[in-house]
Parts: structure tokens; C-alpha cells; sequence
């Protein structure tokens, strides 16, 4: 079925999962791939007609999702099971819708969001990873993850946490929420889950490589309050890899009746 310029429209919201080593991130590039731009070439093909998408949140070049969310408008008429399967077939194979609704005009996968949640994943060994290496950040040195722990909880919570955010942070406000930060173990892998309203700019990234030396033995647990405290990005640690990094969560209110992607 062609679609109709001048018919009504129709908003459709979408999960998709992504491998994200070879893009420049989520947002359109002029000269480099992004995942925003794979996504409108799939649905402008299914759809054919021009179609944007919008996402719930910018990953930078090499970060990955298991839950990202997006919305589109067009007015091409299909049912969801149609777009779920024809724009997966228009896809690369590093980029995978999961599921897909028509939603109200009301929906917007940025603005109504209300909780995302990332995982940063750590290897934790002597040795590199073959298989693992674009999902990881090794890390070769011992880390004790249950200081890691202690020192995260002083981060919960409302903050201004200017001294966990890129230079290049375009936020117009520094005051994020941090609902739940854990860090858990299971053999050499370790787990960093968090959860807020939103994040700044490399926030997780920043905040991973700020617990680190804590889990070295090589700082004190308050450590990072004090880091917190002073609002000031060159007192904090490194920027941890990007390819540690996924977006696994997008949490919206109830009323438009999305599905739950926890991984």
C-alpha cells in the first residue's frame, strides 16, 4: 500500500536494539553512520515516503542498547507486525527493531520519558577478551566491586552532578536524579546498572571511571562525595570507554502502554 501525502497521520513508536562499534552514535552525521540515520532509510523504504525518527536518547559513537526507543510519524497505513518486519528486513544486522505500536500524537519518545537506565560492563581478568572486546572495558587490574558499591551510594539521588558531565554538555542544568546505582559481580564480569530521570553528557562513563580508583584501593569510598561536592570535572577520573557502555531501559508512564525491555 502507498502512502498518502495529504492522509492522516500516524505515530509509531518502536524498540530496537543495536551493536553500536562501527556508528558515530545515535545522532545523524553529515559524513558518518549513525543509527538515526540507518533507522529513517529502513522505515522511509517501508513507508515509501521521507521519514525522521526521534529517540529517547543520543548514545555517542560506540555505545550500544538493548532498549533504546524511537517514534516516527507518517502516514503511510500498515498494521504493527507489517513495520516490525519490513524494516527489520531494510536493516543492517548490527541494528534490530524489537517490537513496534502505533501510539497517540501525545507520545514522545524523548520528552516522555520519565526513567532510563544504562549498563556499564566491565571485564575483570588478567587477560584480554577476543570475543568480547567491543562490549567491555578491560580492565586487568584486581577491583574490589563491593567498594565500588559503598562509594556509589553518596550518588543517589538529586545532585548537580556538573563534576561527572562532558565539557561538551549542551544541558541546560547540571541537576540530574539518580534513582539506583548497583554494582555486582558474577565471576570476572562486573556490572554497573544506573538509573535516572535523565544523564548528562558521558555522566555514566564519567561516573564509572570516577568509582574506579576506589575499587583500586587507591581512594576512599567518600572520595567521590567529596568529588560530587565540588562540582568540578578535572577533580573527578577518567572518561571510561565507550563500548562498555548500553542503553537498556526507557521507562515511560503507564498511559501509553509500552512494552519492558530489562536486560
Amino acid at each position: 500500500m502507498n502512502a498518502d501525502p495529504d492522509g492522516p497521520s500516524y505515530r509509531i513508536a518502536v524498540g530496537l536494539e543495536y551493536d553500536g562499534t562501527r556508528y558515530s552514535g545515535w545522532q545523524s552525521q553529515p559524513h558518518a553512520p549513525s543509527i538515526q540515520d540507518s533507522l529513517n532509510a529502513a522505515f522511509s523504504s517501508v513507508a515509501n515516503q521521507t521519514v525522521q525518527s526521534t529517540g529517547a536518547g543520543r548514545t555517542d559513537a560506540g555505545v550500544h542498547a538493548s532498549g533504546q526507543v524511537a517514534h516516527i510519524d507518517t502516514s503511510a497505513a500498515r498494521d504493527d507486525h507489517s513495520w516490525l518486519l519490513g524494516v527489520n528486513t531494510q536493516l543492517p544486522e548490527d541494528i534490530g527493531l524489537l517490537w513496534v505500536r502505533r501510539v497517540s500524537s501525545k507520545f514522545h519518545a524523548r520528552f516522555s520519558a520519565i526513567l532510563r537506565g544504562y549498563r556499564y560492563s566491565i571485564l575483570n581478568r588478567p587477560v584480554r577478551s577476543a570475543l568480547e572486546r567491543d562490549r567491555v572495558w578491560w580492565v586487568h587490574q584486581p577491583i574490589d566491586h563491593e567498594r565500588m558499591q559503598e562509594a556509589a551510594q553518596y550518588l543517589v539521588g538529586e545532585h548537580d552532578f556538573s563534576a561527572f558531565r562532558a565539557a561538551a554538555c549542551q544541558a541546560r542544568s547540571p541537576i540530574r536524579t539518580i534513582s539506583k546505582l548497583t554494582i555486582t559481580r558474577q565471576d570476572d564480569h562486573i556490572s554497573i546498572y544506573c538509573w535516572a530521570n535523565a544523564f548528562l553528557h558521558h555522566m555514566v562513563r564519567n561516573i564509572v571511571g570516577s568509582l574506579l580508583p576506589i575499587g583500586y584501593g587507591e581512594a576512599d569510598p567518600a572520595w567521590i562525595e567529596a568529588i560530587l561536592a565540588e562540582r568540578d570535572r578535572r577533580r573527578g577520573g577518567i572518561t571510561a570507554p565507550a563500548c562498555g557502555l548500553c542503553l537498556t531501559d526507557v521507562v515511560y508512564p503507564p498511559e501509553f502502554n509500552l512494552p519492558s525491555i530489562q536486560a
